[in-house]
């Protein structure tokens, strides 16, 4: 039971994203594409849950004094591992990303889960903390990336939706179109939520 409240958590009730509004700097930039956003999801998610592991089998051997400085050095170790690997198997997805995956050493929904959770709690519970946080990301990458690249390009993943000879919005391939999306997204949310509460 406790694992399922943790993963609906993770997902829904406190996603990074949607609800917390945390790592928007990587979520903006990188969704101009579906892939694109699948691709940082995955990276971030792979970073979170080893990190978690990690900090929850030491987190009785880390002194609290120096704990933010013990989970940079982790973190960016495997942020390291990940990015090489990224590097060596998927160029595109490199070159596509750029910066942003060095930049998940400080990434604000990795941070918030080690921290809260992961230095906390046993490695089992932390896993899963980690794998619901980076679905959480994961999904709100990919939701925004897949509507900026549908109206910005009438296609999505390769798939062409819209017909060629439809207008598509250019805007939203750029960067006004990420917060345009974002801002729609949480309005949706935001409208259900009151609406469900004036139900109750």
């Amino acid at each position: 039971m406790k694992v399922m409240k943790i993963l609906k958590q993770g997902i829904i009730e406190q996603n990074g994203v949607f609800v917390q509004l945390l790592a928007l700097c990587p979520l903006l930039a990188v969704t101009t594409s579906a892939a694109n956003g699948i691709a940082m999801g995955i990276a971030a998610t792979a970073t979170m849950i080893c990190a978690s592991v990690v900090i929850s089998i030491l987190r009785k051997a880390i002194p609290n004094d120096i704990r933010i400085a013990c989970f940079i050095v982790i973190i960016a170790a495997f942020v390291t591992v990940i990015h090489l690997l990224i590097q060596a198997y998927a160029p595109a997805i490199d070159s596509a990303l750029g910066i942003f995956i060095p930049l998940i050493t400080v990434n604000c929904i990795v941070f918030a889960r080690v921290e809260s959770f992961a230095f906390k709690n046993g490695v089992f519970l932390s896993a899963v903390d980690a794998i619901a946080a980076g679905i959480g990301f994961t999904i709100a990458l990919f939701t925004i990336g897949f509507i900026r690249e549908l109206f910005g390009s009438g296609s999505v993943l390769g798939f062409r939706i819209i017909p060629e000879d439809a207008a598509t919005m250019l805007i939203m391939i750029m960067a006004p179109g990420a917060f345009f999306t974002l801002g729609a997204i949480i309005m949706v949310i935001k409208y259900r939520q009151l609406k469900k509460g004036a139900g109750d």
